[in-house]
């Protein structure tokens, strides 16, 4: 009997040990390991990422610059892809089989089997509707919703920038942010203000059928987060000077900034040639692309802060300015001008004898001698042999007008330019020999001194202002807070006392009024400004037309910049886009020009500048006596030929790269 029990016992204990077991093991299963859970909602949620809207770019006065227009992805699970009439999907979408094979196999490299890849991108609306109906048989596929960049006016494609597909070298960059088929700011004001832009993306959760066709939120939405649109931004273009500086410069190679002095927004950031930015939205952006980055004259470089030239004459009143701070001359200081500057055997020449010329008539008359002079006096202020220390102290003095360095604009990729100091010659001339008259084509803004027009239309607003310069920057709020970055409000002294400007404005006033931009006077507005020619580097057709200014004299609202490439001397082509761009600016249209009826926004619009391709010539094959000959002559050149670096010139460099002759009158 006692046995009985004891077994009975034995048995009860062996079942509730089981039995424990077992519920130890549903709760493992079903509370403390996820996968299976994971496993069983997979089976009927779907998780859906929800794109943000980017935030809208707008101009100054309201209007939208960039703005979002939906589009839809076509996205694949491989794991979950059966078979199923791939040619009705090829069909809809216009791919053929091999491409449907290439984006699969893409698919599981991106982001294995498991996760949704973009399979096809940016699909329009009438194209979605027509695909919706029939997606449940095509398993494995979805479609998800996003935004992308719409363009309305088309204008202002290098300052706005654009969005393209994340690289993995993105990924990694961010930290994980972004996964195969985000997008991201690539260029412009999209990379720069990516952050602000982007918003932050949401995740929604769907109840899906055994078709996998949706059926409703999970738990009513209890677990999706919600995605927060990006930041607006107001930027400080004008559209409608931007708008008109294109039109100028259509088939013309050039750039054209336009800066508000008293605060260093940017009014118009002009580039050409250009792109429509359109182009690089849709399911083309990549053929698109190619072909613009393809095509002649470089249309996606940026050119105000990418392309830097000589400033030729245009470089003039800073160098009085720098002059006169250090009391090497004075607004009484005289020169009597022969025609050529006969302290360095006649060079650099003048386009005809000045006579006696003062500081604003030199500007006024662009005398190169009076600046030789000028530029001598500051390399030898402190005897012959301190040349380098003296050079080394008037770079530092025109760096704090922002040339030869970065001014820190809200967009990448800007360059420096170029203010040569003594460790440059010294390089390119051992043991020092080097003198005043070695770089005196340095006096003329030709030589070795090279800006972007960004860095030319700022020294304009130091000048306008009377000693100080804002960070020219392209975005003057963020959100609807209006916030701006801090540093963009700092004053930047360039060390000139204010007493000294008047002279110098006076000689701009007198270029405009009566000198070498004359045609460009505009009636009632007082413009202060300087031609000049920029040297062209590959010497291949015409120099470059430039020309700087601001206005009116008094309280300025506009500093300008401008350069035509191969287009000759300033006052022909430069000067008159500056002056309409300027009067439209300050007046809002545009008045009929003492010049006559053919100076008008028509005519130098229609003009077309762009530098003629070259062809080279068909090469007549060689007879083996000429070939032997042609070698000889090769080699005797390749000894007697100079580089175009300065530390490979047999001479000292004592020709100044003199501009044009209309440049000079």
């Amino acid at each position: 009997m006692n046995s009985f029990f004891a077994r009975r016992y034995v048995v009860t204990i062996i079942f509730v040990v089981i039995a424990l077991v077992l519920l130890a093991r549903l709760f493992y299963l079903q509370i403390v390991d996820e996968k299976y859970i994971l496993l069983a909602k997979n089976n009927v949620v779907r998780t859906r990422i929800v794109f943000p809207a980017r935030g809208p770019i707008k101009d100054r006065n309201g209007i939208v610059l960039v703005e979002n227009q939906p589009v839809y992805d076509i996205m694949v699970t491989p794991k979950q892809v059966k078979p199923f009439d791939t040619l009705a999907l090829c069909d809809l979408l216009g791919i053929d089989m091999k491409g449907f094979r290439l984006r699969l196999a893409n698919a599981k490299i991106k982001n294995g089997v498991t996760r949704a890849t973009v399979f096809e991108g940016q699909l329009s609306g009438a194209l979605y509707a027509s695909l919706q109906e029939r997606l449940y048989e095509f398993p494995g596929f979805d479609v998800q919703l996003r935004s992308v960049r719409s363009y309305p006016d088309s204008i202002a494609a290098h300052f706005l920038g654009y969005t393209d597909e994340v690289k993995n070298y993105d990924i990694e960059k961010h930290g994980g942010y972004y996964h195969p088929g985000d997008y991201i700011g690539r260029t412009g004001v999209e990379s720069s203000y990516e952050e602000a832009l982007r918003g932050q993306r949401g995740v929604q959760n769907l109840m899906v059928d055994n078709k996998g066709i949706p059926k409703g939120r999970f738990a009513n939405g209890a677990y999706d987060t919600a995605a927060v649109a990006g930041e607006q931004l107001i930027s400080s273009l004008d559209s409608r000077i931007q708008k008109l500086g294109e039109h100028l410069m259509q088939n013309k190679v050039g750039s054209i900034v336009a800066i508000e002095p008293s605060s260093g927004e940017i009014l118009a950031f002009v580039s050409t040639p250009g792109y429509n930015p359109n182009l690089m939205v849709g399911r083309n952006h990549g053929n698109h692309y190619m072909d613009i980055q393809n095509s002649p004259n470089h249309r996606l470089m940026i050119r105000p802060i990418q392309a830097t030239y000589p400033p030729g004459s245009s470089f003039k009143p800073l160098s009085a300015l720098i002059a006169l701070q250090e009391g090497v001359i004075t607004k009484q200081t005289t020169y009597l001008c022969p025609g050529r500057y006969l302290a360095n055997n006649g060079k650099p020449k003048c386009t005809h004898v000045h006579g006696l010329v003062n500081l604003s008539s030199a500007i006024a008359e662009s005398c190169n001698g009076y600046f030789a002079m000028v530029y001598e006096k500051l390399i030898n202020a402190r005897g012959a042999k301190a040349t380098a220390t003296s050079l080394d102290y008037w770079a530092s003095n025109v760096n704090k007008f922002g040339l030869g360095v970065k001014l820190g604009v809200d967009l990448n990729g800007e360059k420096r330019g170029r203010v040569p100091t003594s460790k440059l010659y010294n390089k390119f001339y051992p043991n020092g020999q080097w003198r005043s008259k070695t770089i005196l084509s340095n006096a003329i803004g030709q030589g070795e001194v090279e800006a972007t027009m960004l860095q030319l239309a700022n020294v304009e607003c130091a000048i306008a202002n009377r000693g100080f310069f804002y960070t020219p920057h392209l975005i003057k709020a963020i959100g609807d807070k209006k916030v701006i970055k801090p540093e963009f409000t700092v004053k930047h002294d360039v060390g000139v006392d204010a007493q000294y400007f008047e002279q110098v404005i006076l000689g701009m006033q007198q270029v405009v009024d009566y000198g070498t931009a004359r045609a460009s006077k505009i009636p009632g507005i007082i413009m202060c400004g300087k031609t000049g020619t920029a040297q062209n580097s590959d010497h291949s057709g015409k120099n470059h037309s430039v020309f700087v200014a601001f206005a009116p004299r008094d309280t300025p609202k506009i500093a300008i910049a401008v350069i035509v490439e191969n287009s000759g001397d300033g006052g022909t082509y430069a000067a008159p886009i500056a002056s309409f761009m300027v009067e439209q600016y300050l007046r809002g249209k545009i008045t009929p020009r003492d010049a006559g009826p053919g100076f008008s926004v028509d005519y130098y619009s229609g003009l077309n500048l762009m530098p003629q391709p070259k062809v080279k010539a068909p090469v007549k094959p060689l007879s083996p006596k000429d070939s032997i000959k042609q070698k000889l002559i090769d080699s005797a050149a390749m000894k007697q030929r100079a580089p175009k670096s300065p530390a490979n010139r047999s001479k000292p460099i004592t020709i100044a790269m003199l501009p044009k002759k209309e440049d000079r009158k």
